[in-house]
């Protein structure tokens, strides 16, 4: 079973960076893509950001392209999201995802094998 466990959510002004991070049990995790979503109030989950399981391969949803990145530590077995230029429209619960497929092919379609519990992104204006 592989488990990952976001950190580094908060409160942050317009315009701010944040940086999560997702921390990931198991063994395999170098073998699996690592991604994010997040679920803002009264909307469906969205994807945001994934990266293949060596790292070489990332992949963004137009409205963070540019501002967020995503990078991982096999080493750590941690994926980040790097978060720049943030804006209120971002204010959600982000999810860090695992997909066993090494380049995110279930993940990109909205389904993952697995969820973190989340955690809170709020920004102000």
């Amino acid at each position: 079973q592989v488990q990952p466990v976001e950190s580094g959510g908060g409160l942050v002004q317009a315009g701010g960076s944040l940086r999560l991070s997702c921390a990931a049990s198991g063994r395999a995790f170098s073998r699996y893509a690592m991604g994010w979503f997040r679920q803002a109030p009264g909307k469906e989950r969205e994807f945001v950001a994934a990266t293949s399981w060596y790292g070489k391969s990332t992949y963004y949803s137009d409205s963070v392209k540019g501002r967020f990145t995503i990078s991982r530590d096999n080493a750590k077995n941690t994926v980040y999201l790097q978060m720049n230029s943030l804006k209120p429209d971002d204010t959600a619960v982000y999810y860090c995802a695992i997909d066993r497929d090494q380049f995110a092919v279930s993940m990109r379609k909205g389904r993952p094998d697995y969820w973190g519990q989340g955690t809170q992104v709020t920004v102000s204006t």
